[in-house]
């Protein structure tokens, strides 16, 4: 039979005792699991909600800019591509005045920017912030879709407590702000910061 083992008892009790902690890991591992399945889902169910009501928010304050801007037509955005607005893709669905609907490619240069104005000053109104800076937003724009843009800021403003700060080389633009900002150079190499209130000179001029 061979010698006796004189451990073995203590080798059989060390082995239970690794089997029960590895046991109540295992348990730990899949209670813990089991939470983090739980939160996920928790948190993919609120995301989903918010989303929707956020998606819904934007989409209408999208058709009534879009309106504002071109003088009638039909925007709308359109989740594409899956039922799960978590995964979903997002289409741009456009019809100004007198034309089809048709995907925000279809459209011209300048229907696509003021397009795409429209969108995100549609966004910017479901969390309106104190300051907006805009780059050059008008540059691509003719004069007649620079005074619908200058329009739409007034809409904007007439709408919100938003001081927007507009950065353009648009003439047109420029006529239609409260108040001007620019560097001019006196002299060569020094550059002058020049303020001019626009209301303030109308009325001296009046």
């Amino acid at each position: 039979l061979g010698a006796v083992n004189l451990r073995a008892e203590e080798d059989a009790r060390e082995v239970q005792e690794e089997h029960d902690t590895l046991l109540n890991e295992k348990t730990d591992l899949e209670e813990a699991t089991r939470k983090l399945r739980t939160g996920i889902a928790s948190l993919n169910k609120e995301g989903r909600e918010r989303l929707l009501t956020a998606f819904e928010q934007v989409n209408s304050n999208f058709g009534m800019l879009f309106k504002h801007l071109f003088g009638g037509g039909e925007a709308k955005l359109v989740l594409v591509e899956s039922d799960d607005p978590l995964e979903a893709g997002l289409e741009i669905m456009c019809q100004p005045p007198g034309k089809k609907l048709s995907t925000l490619s279809l459209l011209s240069g300048g229907e696509q920017t003021l397009t795409a104005l429209a969108l995100i000053f549609a966004v910017f109104l479901a969390n309106p912030a104190p300051i907006c800076v805009l780059d050059e937003v008008d540059a691509p724009l003719d004069d007649a879709n620079v005074t619908r843009f200058c329009d739409l800021l007034d809409e904007m403003t007439r709408r919100t407590d938003t001081r927007f700060l507009i950065i353009t080389h648009h003439a047109v633009t420029m006529a239609r702000m409260d108040r001007l900002f620019g560097v001019t150079m006196g002299e060569l190499g020094v550059s002058q910061l020049v303020s001019v209130d626009l209301k303030k000179a109308e009325a001296m001029v009046a």
